[in-house]
């Protein structure tokens, strides 16, 4: 270990390297709540993508799990290391390194947290839009997991955003997919399949991604109603009538209750509609003239009263802000009541009232709860899990997870499988496409080194 820590050392220099009672508990852990913190061998702060190269050289020599870390804050237990492995740390690597204001572009290494890039962006008239609703996340993170968010609706997640990547191979080699064009046919799409792959194929060392510029106004629409369906055939409609909302989101009753506690939010809404309501829709619209938006505002509330809303409350401001931060910390609050896990299923957007209804039954019918919210645009559906009982809340997930496939969705939209649901995956999952990605892995990574027990449970990749 001594020879292995002196080796690392002389990569990065003695002072960004940790071992021992110098790595601190905050480098043995996500935000995964089924993940059991574990602190790793080593951790390794580069601050270039040839530093990394030399690590990853050194860990395939050594045969060294490696777990890339951002900013910690993913909720599958991705960025959690291995005992006696190396975790790159990419907080030295924090720089956006370019605005390119002709061709919408900026150019940033993986440390780089979303705040940081909003506030450069800004200065540029310009922004990055995915936001999955911590922006103390880092971008080289949201690529590891394709991050999406309330944005996704009108942006797209990640993979929409990134056109392309310098990476690491576990073997060493330094390589550049896509760049600042906006389409590319020239051979396999390197910089998609990377996307997503949660550190197991690569590690991105510099990231190009689109910037849009930034509309001057915006609003947002809260309708309660009475009736959860009416929320969810709401939803469609919406999307049909032009109005292209950059955030429609859902909220259910119990949610939208602990977290106007918990933030002390004032939206205006009577006690006695907040007692009738089964769930809450969330419309916010933007554009760049004033009275465009007003009109906008007008025709989604007319719309939101023809589709069942009790009423409708326009929120500007301050009030607007802190009712999308709220909803952003939701797994917060989640956490804070006790939730047991959190889940991220995705399904197609028409089939999420039967889906939320089937899985809201399966947890009852294990003695536990399913309450949340999620982004009703895109069908992805955000759950704290409340079922205590160990083996119960693994065959509560595995059947949850199994009728979202079954509807012709996924186990995750945007959170990635990590470590906590690659077993669901493995059990579940077609065994063919299994075969291809574990195939697609060995050509990445032949040494097995990067996070191993990630995607693939461990011993079997």
């Amino acid at each position: 270990m001594g020879d292995v820590a002196a080796q690392l050392a002389e990569i990065v220099g003695d002072k960004n390297l940790l071992t021992g009672e110098a790595i601190s508990e905050d480098y043995a852990h996500d935000e995964a709540l089924t993940a059991e913190p574990q602190k790793p061998a080593y951790v390794a702060k580069p601050s270039t993508a040839e530093e990394v190269a030399e690590l990853l050289k050194a860990a395939s020599e050594h045969n060294i799990p490696v777990t890339a870390r951002g900013s910690g804050s993913g909720l599958s237990g991705a960025a959690r290391p291995a005992e006696d492995g190396l975790l790159i740390s990419f907080e030295r690597m924090n720089a956006v390194l370019e605005v390119d204001t002709g061709n919408h572009v900026a150019v940033v290494q993986p440390g780089v947290t979303l705040a940081e890039l909003d506030a450069k962006t800004a200065e540029a008239g310009l922004g990055y839009t995915v936001y999955p609703g911590e922006l103390s996340a880092s971008v080289g993170g949201n690529v590891g997991t394709n991050a999406g968010g309330m944005r996704a609706v009108k942006y797209g997640v990640t993979r929409n955003n990134v056109l392309g990547l310098q990476a690491v191979l576990p073997t060493g080699e330094i390589i550049r997919t896509g760049g600042k064009t906006s389409k590319i046919s020239t051979g396999y799409d390197l910089t998609q399949l990377i996307i997503g792959s949660e550190g197991t194929l690569a590690l991105a060392t510099e990231i190009t991604v689109k910037l849009y510029p930034r509309l001057a106004h915006g609003a947002t629409v809260l309708a309660p109603f009475g009736d959860f369906g009416q929320v969810m055939a709401a939803v469609p409609e919406i999307l049909s009538s032009g109005l292209a909302p950059h955030i429609l989101e859902y909220i259910d009753n119990l949610t939208m209750a602990a977290i106007v506690y918990n933030e002390k939010l004032e939206l205006g809404v009577p006690d006695k509609v907040r007692e009738t309501s089964e769930a809450y829709l969330v419309v916010a619209l933007e554009n760049r003239e004033a009275g465009r938006l007003e009109e906008d505002i007008e025709t989604v509330g007319t719309l939101l009263g023809e589709l069942g809303a009790t009423d409708v409350y326009v929120l500007e401001g301050n009030a607007a802000r802190k009712l999308i931060e709220a909803r952003e910390k939701a797994f917060w609050t989640a956490k804070a009541a006790g939730a047991d896990d959190v889940i991220d299923v995705v399904v197609p957007r028409t089939a999420m009232p039967q889906f939320i209804a089937k899985a809201r039954e399966l947890a009852m019918a294990a003695g536990g709860g399913a309450i949340g919210c999620g982004h009703a645009g895109d069908g992805n559906v955000h759950f704290g899990i409340f079922c205590k009982d160990v083996a119960k809340r693994k065959q509560l997930l595995t059947d949850i997870f199994a009728y979202a496939m079954e509807l012709g969705g996924a186990i995750s939209g945007e959170h990635g499988l990590g470590r906590t649901k690659a077993g669901y995956h493995q059990d579940l999952e077609d065994p063919a496409k299994i075969e291809l990605m574990r195939r697609i892995k060995q050509s990445f990574d032949p040494a097995g080194i990067l996070n191993p027990g990630v995607l693939f449970p461990e011993g079997t990749a």
